[in-house]
């Protein structure tokens, strides 16, 4: 029997084996994972960006978690020699709108964050000469970074304590006075404690725990581009424009990426694949789930005129270079070249409300991350350490 297993070898259950591993040394780990090798998923199919925590709840597990995770995060591949950029973000309005917007995002940031700064609109052009706004925030330190050479560094520091299987997707998991048992496709095992951390899969794991949740994970896929190498130093910065508060995602933006590219994306479409990665990939399970949830519909209807525009968006390479022009208006199109896809694990109630926090929902025995979105990655440290201190709690 081992004392502890998680299931899922993203960077978020790596983070916990290699936290468990560090409070328990003689403890005896099992990391179980339905791929065939780990990190597959969300932590290979992100921005790569080090979130600074801008855009969070004050209070919210978020929040914290985004905080301690750069903090943590940096120093973590200052220690292991991973390579890693501190180019900074600005946060860009383009009307007077999003200008207002800014403003309120600024005032609440800067209540938690001092090393935030506005900038004028002057201040900007002399920055970023290829950028235009009406103002913009300052975050000096955004960072960026590949999330899988986290993974990698993590799987090797616990390998040699902790036992990982690949190909082993769970069928059954049963919580029992002593223990929990798990039944794989590649064998049942037995463990003293349970951790999920199964990214895109978590609500199905916790239905077959027996874990009762109203919520459902619904995939959103966001679509890249890549700028032609002619414009890798098209910006210093990382760009982003105003979010709108009432939706969970962040708009089309400009990330430089640490082998010296730079992205516009992502969109946020409705994807009928959990884990496909082509632009119509379709996955009937994955389909039926989502359009039988009348959580989606609620979502789909309360966001139609977004999600409308979305849909559209994904057909149009135009409407990328659109978007990006409100703020960056030398790109051409002939600028922006085909690139990969992430997909995006949003928790969405029965009311039809995206979830914007962290969900950790916790048993006698089991420990469930329920809802790990942006900035996880980011988070994942400090999410890890949080996850013991739950177990710890029984």
């Amino acid at each position: 029997m081992y004392d502890y297993c998680v299931i899922g070898s993203g960077i978020v259950g790596l983070s916990t084996a290699y936290n468990l591993q560090r409070k328990y040394p003689n403890s005896q780990i099992l990391v179980l994972e339905k791929e065939d090798s780990y990190g597959l998923h969300q932590t290979s199919h992100n921005s790569g960006v080090i979130h600074a925590g801008l855009y969070y709840k004050p209070g919210s597990l978020k929040s914290e978690l985004c905080r301690e995770g750069l903090q943590s995060t940096i120093r973590f591949c200052d220690e292991n020699s991973i390579k890693y950029k501190n180019c900074g973000k600005l946060i860009v309005a383009s009307d007077d709108i999003e200008k207002k917007r800014l403003i309120n995002l600024f005032n609440t940031v800067r209540k938690v964050n001092k090393k935030i700064e506005l900038i004028s609109s002057t201040n900007l052009s002399i920055i970023e000469p290829n950028i235009m706004g009406k103002l913009a925030v300052f975050s000096p330190e955004t960072s960026i970074v590949n999330f899988r050479d986290i993974s990698k560094k993590l799987k090797s520091l616990v390998k040699y304590s902790c036992e990982i299987i690949y190909e082993s997707e769970v069928r059954d998991i049963k919580e029992r006075k002593d223990y929990v048992y798990i039944s794989t496709d590649n064998g049942s095992y037995k463990t003293k404690k349970l951790i999920v951390c199964a990214g895109l899969q978590s609500d199905r794991i916790a239905r077959i725990a027996g874990v009762r949740t109203d919520s459902k994970i619904v995939p959103f896929k966001g679509e890249y581009f890549r700028l032609s190498s002619s414009k890798n130093n098209i910006v210093d910065h990382l760009i982003y424009p105003v979010p709108d508060p009432d939706l969970p995602f962040l708009g089309i933006h400009l990330t430089k990426m640490i082998d010296g590219g730079v992205t516009i994306g992502p969109n946020a479409v409705l994807s009928f694949a959990r884990e496909g990665y082509k632009k119509f990939s379709f996955n009937y399970k994955d389909a039926r789930s989502a359009i039988t949830f009348p959580g989606l519909w609620r979502l789909l209807w309360k966001n139609r005129k977004y999600i409308t525009r979305e849909i559209f968006g994904s057909l149009s390479k135009k409407y990328f270079l659109d978007e990006c022009r409100k703020y960056c208006p030398s790109l051409k199109l002939d600028d922006l070249e085909t690139y990969s896809c992430g997909i995006r694990a949003q928790l969405v109630s029965n009311k039809g409300e995206a979830i914007h926090d962290f969900v950790i929902k916790k048993t006698s025995r089991m420990v469930h991350v329920l809802n790990a979105p942006s900035p996880a990655a980011t988070s994942a440290l400090p999410i890890g350490e949080k996850i013991i201190s739950e177990l710890e709690k029984n």
